[in-house]
């Protein structure tokens, strides 16, 4: 049996999985989120390992005696930091933190774009780890002095479970003090922050074996043999493998709290204009996505926080009786946005209403915007010269038959689902399985577990339609730019 542990946003999830890819046990726990003040999100990483470890506890029981490998996904970006007795120094602050804006500006400024790229293969932005250490040097200097190692979150797990110091190419990519072409970490960008290279993790490709479960872990879950830790990957490259993304070309959507364009590459690519993230896959490759911040999350604010208690299968039912309107928008921006424009002062907004709109309209208009602002990655990534014939769908959202038809609608693309979807902690069990060598490599591992399940074609009548709107929508942000950041200041004063 081998285990993907998926450590998530809100919780953990964990399952058990046959070489034959049949899940046959799962379990999740959740953990607090902490937001000391607006747009600050932090955690406890010991909660993350109780939480974990009561998981696992309950995903083997009956099962010890034929745990074969363990690895991870997890949450990317978040800053771990440990003193010199591996106490954790402070809270983790998390990928969807935004208040680093000034360290983005010094980074994107004053080291410049051109200067990152060349250094990293992306650009500053306040969800990435790098600013986050630059934020702590000024703010917390008593911490900062007493950092002996800097983590990413499910290297945290790995560490606990395993004692290696350890983490994988494809989520230490997203830090920015890592060359993501050569695979090895920046010596300048290290010498900026202030930290050094032995403060950093050993870099290993997401499949290794990096030690086996320490013998106090087997103890304490009741194991006798040795088990593999394998490192894992970030929650983006391992739900990518999760869905069988490791071939060049092949692309995914997810739809879940973010929402996420990914694209699998041979080849290293950069975007210049410094719109999408080019990082290292987990299959030994490279991949490029562009990531919004709020996917599935508007729909959540809209119908849990608007209209509290709300039926998704009546919002999707009422959605499908609606017709598209093109005179109402929403731009998806609740908490600042990242791909594709890059802008923590942008606030989401509902431009063209009317009279004669009801809630219906309001409803299409939000999933619609968050389509649209996944279409403007989509679209950056085609024009590097990627060739996408298909688009395979995941997250929460991928169970909506509705929303999957207006993905392929506006992307004009065949949009493919899965038979099981179990996201990214089905990717980490099948690196578990190829870091044990159950397969040779990841590409066939994909091959022999990853079903498809339903298939949805772009509706021409629709595609036009959409075509005209998405021109639309796409001139709305750059009309109100500067608003943003002028009424920014007025709140800051």
């Amino acid at each position: 049996m081998y285990i993907g542990i998926d450590l998530g946003t809100s919780g953990v999830k964990l399952i058990m999985v046959s070489k034959e890819g049949e899940v046959i046990a799962s379990q999740t726990r959740s953990y607090e989120l902490i937001i000391p003040k607006p747009l600050w999100t932090e955690q406890d990483p010991n909660d993350w390992y109780k939480q974990t470890i009561s998981g696992l506890k309950a995903l083997i029981k009956g099962h010890e005696h034929q745990i074969q490998a363990i690895s991870f996904s997890g949450q990317m970006h978040g800053l771990v930091l440990l003193d010199n007795q591996d106490h954790v120094l402070r809270n983790a602050i998390l990928w969807n933190d935004q208040r680093t804006i000034n360290e983005v500006e010094y980074l994107n400024q004053t080291i410049g774009i051109d200067e990152l790229l060349s250094e990293t293969g992306n650009i500053a932005l306040t969800g990435l780890t790098a600013p986050k250490v630059l934020w702590v040097k000024k703010h917390e200097p008593d911490i900062f002095n007493k950092i002996s190692k800097v983590m990413l979150p499910k290297d945290y797990l790995a560490y606990k479970l395993s004692g290696v110091f350890a983490t994988d190419v494809s989520d230490v990519s997203g830090t920015l003090f890592f060359d993501v072409k050569h695979k090895i970490y920046s010596k300048k960008m290290l010498n900026i922050l202030g930290i050094s290279e032995m403060q950093c993790p050993k870099v290993y490709e997401s499949y290794d074996k990096i030690g086996v479960l320490k013998d106090t872990m087997k103890n304490e879950l009741g194991i006798k043999q040795d088990v593999d830790i394998i490192i894992g990957a970030g929650d983006q490259a391992a739900g990518a493998i999760g869905i069988g993304i490791v071939n060049d070309g092949t692309a995914s959507v997810s739809l879940g709290t973010s929402g996420v364009v990914f694209v699998a590459s041979d080849q290293f690519k950069v975007d210049q204009e410094s719109f999408l993230q080019s990082y290292a896959h987990a299959n030994g490759k490279y991949h490029m996505m562009g990531v919004m911040l709020n996917a599935a999350g508007s729909l959540n604010w809209w119908s849990e926080k608007i209209f509290q208690n709300y039926n998704y299968q009546d919002f999707f039912q009422k959605l499908e009786q609606t017709k598209i309107d093109d005179s109402l928008y929403f731009l998806p921006y609740l908490s600042g946005e990242r791909s594709p424009i890059n802008d923590p002062n942008a606030t989401g907004v509902f431009f063209g209403l009317r009279l004669e709109h009801r809630k219906e309209h309001m409803d299409r208009a939000v999933i619609e915007g968050v389509t649209f602002a996944l279409k403007q990655s989509f679209e950056l990534i085609k024009n590097l010269g990627v060739d996408i014939h298909q688009v395979r769908l995941t997250g929460g959202g991928a169970k909506s038959h509705i929303w999957a038809q207006m993905i392929a609608d506006i992307f004009n693309v065949e949009v493919k689902t899965l038979s099981i979807e179990e996201g990214p902690a089905l990717g980490a069990a099948i690196l578990a399985m190829v870091g044990h060598r159950a397969y040779p490599s990841v590409e066939n591992a994909c091959e022999h577990m990853i079903n498809l399940k339903s298939s949805y074609l772009p509706n021409l009548n629709h595609v036009e339609l959409y075509q005209q709107k998405y021109e639309g929508f796409l001139q709305i942000y750059p009309a109100i730019k500067k608003t943003y950041k002028s009424l920014q200041n007025i709140y800051k004063s």
